[in-house]
This record gives structure tokens, C-alpha cells and sequence, in this order.
């Protein structure tokens, strides 16, 4: 690949490594006997849905749609770690914490 492409494969490489790594860090920090339990369940495999559409996506070359799933799911991980679902260690720099 050249120019334009490659910079966007790296940019979806970058993105992967980012996905991996704050996915490595979700704890689900719920009681299982509650709904809210269920809900993280269902946060987790949005998480992991689109970011396995996001490999699909790279593989078949397409880009610009592996980049929009991956920004999907990291917007399913923010949302969980910012209201609650998700314990991340407290990391600021992966994820956007309400405090």
C-alpha cells in the first residue's frame, strides 16, 4: 500500500492495539444478581462485536469501515467505564471516566 492507504492501515493497526488493551482491562464491577449485570453483559458483547467487525473489515481491506466499527466499540467501553459497569483501574488515558 502506498500514501493514503497505508497511513490508514496504520491508523487501524493503532486503533486494534488500543481496542486490545482497553478491552484487556474491563472488569465487569456489577453484582451478577442484579439487571445491571445484564446490561454489562450486553455492553460487552456490543464491545465485542464490533470489534470483531472491525478485524473482518481489515481483512477484506476496507478501511475507512474498520476504523467506524473500531470507534463504535470504543464508544461502548467509554459508556460502560464512565456510568459504571466497568471497573478500569481508575486509567485516564484509555478511557473517559467521570472522574
Amino acid at each position: 500500500m502506498e500514501g493514503r492507504d497505508s497511513g490508514l492501515l496504520e491508523t487501524v493497526d493503532r486503533y486494534l492495539r488500543i481496542n486490545a488493551e482497553a478491552v484487556s482491562k474491563l472488569r465487569i464491577s456489577v453484582p451478577e444478581d442484579s439487571y445491571l449485570f445484564t446490561l454489562a453483559k450486553d455492553f460487552m458483547q456490543m464491545i465485542k462485536s464490533y470489534s470483531d467487525d472491525a478485524a473482518h473489515f481489515k481483512e477484506k481491506n476496507e478501511l475507512i469501515k474498520a476504523v467506524s466499527a473500531l470507534n463504535y466499540a470504543h464508544g461502548w467501553i467509554d459508556a460502560g467505564a464512565r456510568i459504571g459497569l466497568f471497573d478500569v483501574g481508575g486509567d485516564h488515558r484509555l478511557f473517559t471516566l467521570y472522574r
